[in-house]
C-alpha cells in the first residue's frame, strides 16, 4: 500500500496529510477545467441541498423502491448532522455535496454495490442509453476489449417522460490517484486505444473524449470504500482512505458519457456530422467551420491525441517516446491523422520497444519540487525493489 508498515503512525498520518493535500490541488485545477469546458466558475456549496440534490431527494423512496439507496444527506428525514454541535460541517459525511447535479452515488440494496446514477433528458441525448444498451448486448458485453461502461439498467422517471435514469458502476477519474511508472500509464493508454478502436471497429464515434470522460473502475485500488464526492477519505468519512498502486492492483479503465456519440451503419464509408463541441474546444476542424458536416471518427483521434498530449506530454515528463505518434495524432488538417486502427498500431510497436527498466521508472511532474521529489521517490524505489524482487510485471495485468 502507499502507507507502508515501516512508517510511524505519526509519519503515516503526515503521508495521508500529504496526500489530501494533492488531491485538494487536483481539485483546484479540476475547477479551473469545469471553467474552460462550462463557462462558469464551479462554485463550492453550502450545507444546505442545491436545487439539483432536491430533484433527487424527492426521489429517494422512488429509487429505494427501484433497488437504489442513496446516502442520508438526501433521506426525506435528513437532518444535518453537524447543527448543535461544535463540529465542522465540512468534516462530516453529509455535508459532501455531490459536484455534478446530473450524477448522483447510490447503493445497490440487492448486494451493496455503490453505483453512479445518470439523469438524461431524451431530448437532448437521444441516443445515450442506446449506445450504451447497445455494448451491454450478448455479442459485445463479453468481448474483453470492450471497454465501454456498463449500463446495468434504465430507469423511466415517473410523471417525467423526458427523462431517464441510467444505472452504472461507481467509477473515478483516472488522474484522482497518481501514476507511479510509466508502466501504468501504458497500461492505460493501451487500454484507452483498445476501447476506441473497438467502437469505431462497430461504427461508434464518441465525439467527446476529454479527461473528464476518462474513469477507472477503483475499487479494489482502495484498502477501505472511498466517499463517493472525496475520495482521498473513507465513505463514512471516518479517516483518509488508504490505496494502493495501480502496479499492485490494476484497475479498468472506462470511457464514459455517450451523450454526443453516433452509431452509424457498416455501409456508411464517409459518414457526416455537424461538428458539435464537447469538452475539448481545440479541434482544429471546428475552428470558423461550423456550417460544414465532417466525419467523426478522425475527430475522435485528435480528441484522444490531444487528452494524452494534455495529460501527459505537457505536464509530465520522459514521455517523448510518445511525440511522433501524438503529433500525427492532432494534426490539423483531419485526413493527414491515422486512422483509430493505425493509431494502435503504432503505440503497441512503441510499448513493446520500451525498456523493463523503463516502464519501470517512475513518472513525475514537470512542476514536481525537490521535497516532492525525494519524498516521492523514497517510496517508489522501496516499492520497486519489491516489485523486482517478487517479479512483478513492469506493465500491470488486468486478471482474468
Amino acid at each position: 500500500m502507499i502507507q507502508t508498515l515501516f512508517t510511524s503512525k505519526s509519519k503515516r498520518d503526515e503521508i495521508k496529510a500529504k496526500e489530501a493535500a494533492e488531491l485538494e490541488r487536483s481539485e483546484a485545477l479540476g475547477a479551473q477545467k469545469y471553467l474552460a469546458v462550462f463557462g462558469v466558475e464551479y462554485e463550492p456549496p453550502t450545507g444546505a441541498l442545491s436545487s439539483d440534490e432536491t430533484w433527487w431527494s424527492q426521489r429517494y423512496q422512488w429509487l429505494r423502491g427501484q433497488g437504489y439507496l442513496l446516502r442520508p444527506r438526501y433521506a426525506p428525514e435528513w437532518v444535518p448532522s453537524w447543527e448543535g454541535s461544535k463540529r465542522n460541517a465540512s468534516d462530516c459525511e453529509d455535508r459532501q455535496i455531490i459536484r455534478f447535479g446530473r450524477i448522483m452515488d447510490a447503493t445497490r440494496l440487492s448486494d451493496g454495490l455503490y453505483v453512479s446514477l445518470k439523469v438524461v433528458k431524451k431530448s437532448e441525448h437521444p441516443d445515450e442509453a442506446d449506445i450504451g444498451l447497445y455494448f451491454m448486448s450478448d455479442k459485445l458485453a463479453s468481448d474483453p476489449k470492450n471497454h465501454c461502461v456498463p449500463f446495468f439498467e434504465v430507469l423511466s422517471v415517473p410523471d417525467e417522460d423526458d427523462k431517464q435514469i441510467i444505472v452504472m458502476p461507481l467509477l473515478l477519474n483516472f488522474v484522482k490517484l497518481r501514476f507511479d511508472t510509466f508502466g501504468e500509464v501504458m497500461e492505460c493508454l493501451r487500454q484507452l486505444f483498445e476501447r476506441f478502436l473497438f467502437m469505431h471497429n462497430h461504427h461508434v464515434a464518441h465525439r467527446d473524449c476529454t479527461w473528464m470522460n476518462i474513469m477507472m473502475d477503483a475499487k479494489d485500488l482502495y484498502a477501505e470504500p472511498y466517499h463517493p464526492v472525496k475520495p482521498h477519505m473513507k465513505r463514512d468519512y471516518s479517516g483518509y482512505a488508504s490505496h494502493y498502486t495501480r502496479t499492485q492492483r490494476p484497475p479498468k479503465y472506462y470511457i464514459i458519457d455517450f451523450g454526443l456519440s453516433r452509431r452509424y451503419d457498416a455501409s456508411e464509408e464517409n459518414p457526416l456530422e455537424y461538428p458539435i463541441f464537447g469538452g475539448d474546444k481545440t479541434v482544429p476542424e471546428f475552428q470558423n467551420n461550423t456550417d460544414t458536416p465532417l466525419n467523426p471518427f478522425p475527430t475522435d483521434v485528435y480528441n484522444l491525441g490531444n487528452l494524452i498530449r494534455e495529460q501527459f506530454l505537457n505536464t509530465k515528463t520522459g514521455f517523448e517516446f510518445l511525440k511522433s505518434l501524438i503529433d500525427d495524432m492532432v494534426q490539423d488538417d483531419p485526413s493527414k491523422r491515422p486512422t483509430m486502427g493505425q493509431a494502435v498500431e503504432r503505440f503497441d510497436s512503441i510499448r513493446q520497444n520500451l525498456s523493463t527498466w523503463k516502464l519501470r521508472s517512475r513518472v513525475t511532474a514537470r512542476d514536481e519540487g525537490p521535497f516532492e521529489h525525494m519524498y516521492h521517490g523514497a517510496a517508489h524505489w522501496r516499492r520497486r525493489i519489491g516489485f523486482i524482487v517478487k517479479r512483478v510485471s513492469a506493465i500491470p495485468r488486468l486478471p482474468q
